[in-house]
């Protein structure tokens, strides 16, 4: 129960319920509930194995894990400490090296595109040279198949300087 007295919460009825584990009885066919779970795991513990069927939801999965890391000798959790630092590193690296990829692989896209601009612009501006070349051929008095010979222009294209 709560009461709210000029802003102040009071709460009434609280208790604590002990539970001695020792007094706790079933097997794992009786358990019911989760925290039936929870107590047949406490009280289990130091004889389990494996993690009971019952148990495989994952924060069961969780505890058991460390309840095994905890019963590990100090050289065993140094062992195990350096493997788990292993397999962190080799992942960081393999993440880095995919990041890595796929920025060269944008950077190879760009270049291309990059190339094509320019071979695009190369060409314009070969075109634009020539444009100029046929129009002072003209301005000289060359026919319109000799300019387009010695411009490579097609002879619609110098027909329009004029």
């Amino acid at each position: 129960m709560c009461n709210r007295d000029s802003g102040q919460i009071f709460y009434e009825g609280l208790g604590f319920i002990y539970l001695e584990i020792i007094n706790f009885v079933k097997s794992e066919a009786e358990v019911e509930d989760e925290l039936d779970k929870v107590f047949f795991m406490l009280k289990n513990m130091s004889t389990l194995k494996t993690l009971p069927r019952i148990m495989k939801s994952a924060v069961f999965q969780r505890f058991f894990q460390l309840a095994s890391y905890a019963k590990l000798t100090k050289e065993e959790r140094t062992m195990y400490d350096i493997s788990l630092k292993r397999k962190w590193d080799a992942e960081a690296v393999r993440m880095y090296q995919e990041g890595l990829e796929e920025q060269l692989g944008g950077l190879e896209k760009q270049l291309e595109e990059a190339k094509k601009a320019v071979v695009s612009a190369e060409a314009r501006g070969e075109h634009k040279k020539a444009m100029e070349t046929a129009l002072k051929l003209t301005k000289i008095g060359l026919s319109v198949k000799q300019i387009a010979e010695a411009t490579g222009l097609s002879i619609e294209e110098i027909e329009k300087l004029k």
